[in-house]
């Protein structure tokens, strides 16, 4: 079964948001592989505003990973890129996406799930989102598509 994207809450706040009286947590996208019983698979994953290691065990569930301040077990962009084509290296690559849409690409390759799609680009504009995704029609076809979605209800 393909893996899913999922938001873990970190106790750190950005910057914009450290003078508010009741504080906003920073949240970070992660990607998670699932087992035979739809179970998240344990994994370690890094904060990407402070950096802090947190393990992630349940769908937007984690725990600080107290005693770890640097981990090499923790997939990095350059891991996945040796497992990548070059030309969807350089989509990635030229879309600036988080490392859990890597990993989420490179299960897509690893588990050959064809024609699944990734959001690769999102931007919010006046009550509409144009997302951006990629889909993975083989190893070597993909295809590159963009929805402006509306947002806002209008009355």
């Amino acid at each position: 079964m393909a893996g899913l994207k999922h938001l873990i809450q970190c106790h750190c706040v950005l910057p914009q948001y450290r003078n508010l009286e009741i504080p906003v947590f920073h949240k970070f996208v992660v990607f998670s592989k699932v087992d035979d019983r739809e179970d998240i698979i344990p994994k370690l994953c890094k904060c990407n505003n402070c950096g802090v290691i947190h393990k992630v065990f349940d769908f937007c569930k984690s725990e600080l990973a107290y005693g770890i301040d640097e981990s090499f077990a923790i997939s990095s962009q350059e891991d996945i890129r040796e497992n990548l084509s070059t030309r969807v290296c350089d989509i990635l690559d030229s879309h600036k996406c988080d490392i859990a849409t890597w990993e989420q690409v490179d299960d897509i390759f690893s588990n050959q799930i064809w024609n699944a799609s990734v959001i690769i680009s999102r931007q919010t504009v006046a009550g509409s989102t144009q997302i951006k995704s990629l889909t993975i029609k083989s190893p070597e076809k993909f295809k590159i598509e963009t929805h402006l979605r509306q947002d806002d209800i209008d009355s």
